[in-house]
């Protein structure tokens, strides 16, 4: 259960168990959902969590370096691809901004086709080489279609496959004006889905990964766990080489930049669910000039370090957990009582503890242990619509069968039916790792940090706090830290935020958008993470306005 910034993105309900979302995942954390985290008009209601000593992030000069002009003039090859009605494309793009002429080898052979887990993986060492090939695909121009040029959508993660989200999601899901209106692209990050995919371990030595014991009960426990994931860096260090350390987000909200040129549009139009989110204000940050109709959904506060984040996080999900507590007990049967929150706690809290001693049978040879069982409740979480599902997940697993729950686990790890798993969970912590240094450097500074991750979380907060441990040991330094992003001279930027959003605390839309100059916080009252196309026809309403007639919503907007 590797949840340190844990996975987001628009979630939808599983309609059936095994049956897979569309969206990707997320980062990190919540709050308590006390008086505090309660909706406040005004986008200045962030400043208390935002951090201020973190540093401001400086704006990138307009101009273009000459060494990158070759990239910003290409031109893109569409051909169609996927399901019908889609385009893909490669964008080139430089390893390191820094040094764009550094190499000789560019690792890119293979198909760029870009279908439904089509394609090939990309120089899956990660060569040496000074650019790598970018996925790229769009909703297929049709007359009178794309008037207001390209709308860019990441679904979160990191790690998340917008080229998937794209086809698979976006490009029908969105409504009709907005797909009339503009053409839908998604882009691979770095390091991404087919963009030369980090890769760290077998799908067998994934599935022994993510059984390993989250919650420790002795120094043996804990070392096998810190070993765990030093086997897992390496593994990265190994099959991915050089990229690795060129995975950030500025690098890749420096790649939106040149996919923005390569398009045509003179400005970015963007929507960025979860981790999106960070990538699309970073862009803002970086770009400002070239930021167009930005939308936030699922805010994330860039002015935290990541042991606030994790901290943060694992209030979320006790957030989450309480709501669907009570909701619960209203049933007529409840696997966790109808004795109120605490209750039902204690209840899942026994329950673990009872897995934790014996994994429990699933039908099959994989049998369930206790990360793979909290894995499974946590991925519940992300959605109310799940949460039936839970329940019956949680009755079954109360009796000894624990094949509800490991579908649940399996689907947040996007792991398929034959045993093959995406790179989203080999993506997720690289891209992590990489932007801010550790939660925790070792055991005995997790150890020092439990109870106020215990105080966040009683069911959560041990496997939280040791799930934080996993950049401890890994093999590239954080290149970024803590910072605050006010985007001076964008146009307005929709910030939006749910008040019982488990992944990512409402709080935290409140910090992003008390940081940028022009941000429009827009608030869902409810549960679930990320709001847009989530049910809310007053979100929904006030996005579509802003995405296709520039009309952002009032600052401070509730929708119920």
């Amino acid at each position: 259960m590797d949840h340190t910034r844990l996975l987001s993105g628009p979630r939808a309900a599983l309609s059936t168990l095994g049956a897979l979302t569309a969206g990707a995942l997320l980062i990190s954390g919540c709050t308590s959902g006390d008086s505090s985290d309660r909706p406040q008009s005004g986008a200045s209601a962030s400043s208390s969590s935002a951090g201020a000593p973190a540093p401001p992030l400086k704006p990138l000069p307009e101009r273009v370096p000459d060494e990158l002009r070759p990239y910003y003039d290409q031109k893109l090859a569409w051909h169609d691809c996927g399901p019908a009605g889609f385009q893909c494309a490669k964008l080139r793009v430089p390893v390191d901004y820094e040094h764009p002429k550094g190499g000789a080898e560019d690792g890119t052979k293979g198909s760029s086709e870009g279908g439904a887990k089509g394609g090939t993986k990309d120089g899956a060492k990660g060569g040496s080489g000074d650019e790598i090939q970018l996925a790229v695909t769009r909703t297929k121009p049709e007359k009178g279609t794309g008037k207001g040029g390209s709308l860019q959508v990441n679904p979160g993660g990191p790690g998340g496959s917008a080229v998937d989200y794209v086809q698979q999601s976006a490009g029908l899901a969105y409504p009709a004006k907005v797909r009339k209106r503009y053409a839908l692209v998604g882009m691979d990050p770095r390091g991404v889905g087919r963009s030369k995919p980090v890769e760290c371990l077998s799908d067998r030595q994934m599935d022994q990964y993510i059984r390993v014991d989250q919650t420790p009960d002795d120094n043996s426990e804990a070392q096998k766990l810190t070993a765990a994931y030093g086997k897992f860096a390496k593994g990265c260090e190994k099959r991915t080489g050089t990229l690795l350390g060129h995975v950030s987000t500025v690098e890749t909200a420096r790649d939106m930049d040149v996919l923005r040129a390569a398009l045509g549009d003179k400005k970015l139009h963007y929507v960025g669910a979860s981790y999106g989110t960070y990538l699309g204000a970073t862009y803002a940050g970086l770009f400002p000039q070239n930021s167009g109709r930005l939308v936030l959904d699922g805010a994330m506060d860039p002015s935290l370090s990541s042991r606030r984040v994790n901290r943060e996080q694992t209030a979320g999900f006790e957030t989450a957990f309480r709501a669907f507590a009570r909701d619960c007990a209203k049933k007529s049967r409840c696997p966790l009582g109808k004795g109120g929150v605490k209750e039902a706690g204690d209840s899942l809290s026994a329950f673990f503890e009872r897995v934790d001693r014996k994994p429990l049978k699933t039908g099959s040879q994989r049998t369930l242990t206790e990360a793979q069982a909290t894995t499974g409740v946590i991925r519940a979480m992300y959605d109310e619509g799940s949460w039936p599902i839970l329940r019956e997940a949680l009755t079954a697993g109360k009796k000894g069968d624990g094949a509800e729950l490991l579908a649940l686990s399996d689907d947040y790890y996007e792991r398929g039916p034959d045993g093959v798993y995406s790179n989203i969970m080999y993506a997720n912590p690289a891209v992590n790792c990489i932007d801010l240094p550790p939660a925790f450097d070792d055991a005995d500074a997790v150890r020092e940090a439990l109870p106020s991750f215990e105080k966040a979380s009683p069911v959560f907060g041990r496997g939280f706090a040791w799930a934080a441990l996993n950049c401890g040991n890994w093999p590239h330094k954080a290149t970024g830290a803590p910072h605050r992003i006010a985007a001076k001279g964008a146009d307005p930027i929709v910030v939006v935020g749910t008040t019982r959003d488990p992944a990512t605390p409402y709080r935290w839309a409140r910090g992003l958008a008390g940081q940028l100059s022009s941000a429009r916080l827009l608030t869902y009252e409810g549960d679930g993470h990320t709001a847009y196309q989530r049910g809310s026809d007053c979100v929904n309403k006030a996005v579509d306005a802003y995405l296709v007639a520039g009309k952002p919503p009032k600052d401070g907007t509730t929708c119920h």
